[in-house]
């Protein structure tokens, strides 16, 4: 699903990553550990496109990432993000079918997707409420829910807990690993923290700009 060969990455010619390889198998679900600032986040970056790298090849899905359009990206993965990237002003059903409107889906569709996600994740009840009315693990079961709309083959996921508590990140984490299997996924989760590491998934280290198994 990830194919990654010798890629380089630099920031005012300070480098963050260093010839760094990767794999991530079709269904796969993995762990990247590292600590703040090891450039996992900037990992990340190169495979949704927000940020292009120096050197090296990126492949997703089997196809060379400076092939694919960003819309067709978007359909390959979704992406959760720490911060849960919601829309204030947007209801909980209005911020989850943005991710489909964007790449032109039916309403129709989108909306009946978006509900039998939404009622997986417990939120059946809070589809017109407002993200201010959200706890934290219930926005980022939103990010969640929008992230899986488009039913990708891989999800990303950027310290996915790191704004909640330690038993809240837990049934997160839970929840993440059942829709992995259910959804029938790639799914690879960076985190700087050991406590979320399921037990039996591959865990990488990002060091130094490399990435060790």
């Amino acid at each position: 699903m990830i194919q990654m060969h010798d890629v380089t990455k630099s920031f005012d010619g300070v480098p963050v990553l260093n010839g760094v390889n990767y794999t991530l198998s079709h269904g796969e679900f993995a762990f990247l550990r590292g600590r703040s600032g090891s450039g996992k986040s900037t990992f990340l970056k190169l495979l949704y496109r927000e940020s292009e790298r120096e050197h090296g090849t990126i492949l997703i899905d089997g196809t060379a990432i400076d092939a694919l359009q960003k819309f067709e990206l978007r359909r390959k993965m979704g992406i959760i993000f720490q911060s849960y990237e919601l829309i204030s002003q947007h209801t909980v059903l209005e911020n989850v079918l943005i991710a489909g409107k964007a790449l032109g889906r039916p309403l129709e569709e989108i909306e009946a997707e978006a509900m039998r996600l939404l009622t997986r994740v417990g939120l059946a009840d809070k589809v017109h409420q407002f993200p201010n009315k959200l706890s934290g693990g219930q926005q980022q079961r939103v990010a969640i829910v929008r992230a899986l709309l488009n039913k990708p083959k891989l999800l990303l996921a950027d310290e996915p807990t790191g704004n909640l508590d330690r038993e809240t990140a837990q049934d997160i984490m839970t929840l993440l690993y059942e829709l992995h299997r259910e959804e029938q996924m790639a799914m690879l989760i960076v985190t700087h923290s050991e406590e979320l590491l399921t037990s039996g998934a591959r865990v990488s280290v990002m060091e130094g700009g490399h990435i060790d198994e």
